[in-house]
């Protein structure tokens, strides 16, 4: 489970799919466990967000959702998924240039008048510290970091931020995202209490035998085992699903 006060760092190249995970953490822990979640995005419209939000919960092709090109008996499917969305406590905040003070007040803001008990952000590099680092963005990138943890403790809610791996791991064979990759963005590896990577091989090789699967590799857990899960990913849907279940229906939040 996500433990409070944690940071959880979802990490990988663009493209496979770290938003639509996340946002499938969201929806499990606001919409099954009933627990309020604020969303932080730097990316993406709050538009973007839901409709992502409701295309996974209708499992209605993204593309056509957007166009509103649906079929007669997916628009029930649609008003359903828009039903329980309304009903889920899921906060997006969409402001761009947010610097990480901005954030720890939003956050706090956020816990004493709606209850918030988990925190996204989506993505880390897109913040900004706030402090002249003088161009170094290393140690911009540490600033945010160990401020994301201290968010997290002061708050005592696991705070889940999305990482952006750099172009090094395209340099290389070996694609599978490393620990090491983390290390050339400041002090993420070290603050974080759990990172996990997504790696997909149909990404770089569409022949692959591997197609249509995720790989979730947890590769530190401060509290818990390493190691790594495969996951179905409907890139349509943008959902990840485990045999018959969702991604999410594991991770809830403990109390402690």
């Amino acid at each position: 489970g996500l433990q409070n006060s944690d940071l959880i760092i979802i990490a990988s190249r663009p493209g496979m799919g770290k938003t639509s995970f996340a946002l499938g953490v969201a929806r499990n822990v606001a919409m099954i466990e009933k627990i309020p979640v604020a969303i932080f995005s730097l990316e993406m419209s709050k538009q973007q967000i839901a409709q992502r939000l409701m295309c996974s919960e209708s499992r209605i092709d993204l593309q056509r959702l957007r166009s509103g090109n649906l079929r007669d008996d997916e628009w029930p499917k649609l008003a359903r998924a828009i039903e329980n969305l309304a009903e889920s406590r899921i906060y997006i905040d969409d402001a761009a240039f947010l610097t990480i003070m901005d954030l720890r007040s939003r956050a706090r803001m956020l816990v004493s008048s709606y209850g918030i008990k988990l925190l996204i952000v989506d993505y880390l590099q897109l913040m900004q510290s706030g402090v002249n680092f003088k161009e170094n963005r290393v140690l911009e990138i540490t600033e945010i970091s160990r401020n994301l943890k201290s968010i997290a403790k002061e708050l005592k809610i696991p705070v889940v931020a999305i990482s952006q791996l750099s172009r090094e791991v395209e340099k290389r064979d070996k694609k599978r995202p490393l620990l090491a990759d983390l290390r050339e963005s400041g002090a993420i590896e070290q603050d974080a209490d759990l990172v996990m990577f997504i790696y997909r091989d149909d990404y770089y090789d569409e022949n692959s035998a591997q197609a249509g699967l995720a790989e979730i590799n947890i590769a530190k857990h401060r509290n818990g085992p390493t190691g790594t899960v495969k996951l179905k990913f409907f890139k349509e849907y943008t959902l990840f699903v485990n045999a018959a279940k969702t991604q999410t229906d594991e991770i809830e939040i403990e109390d402690e």
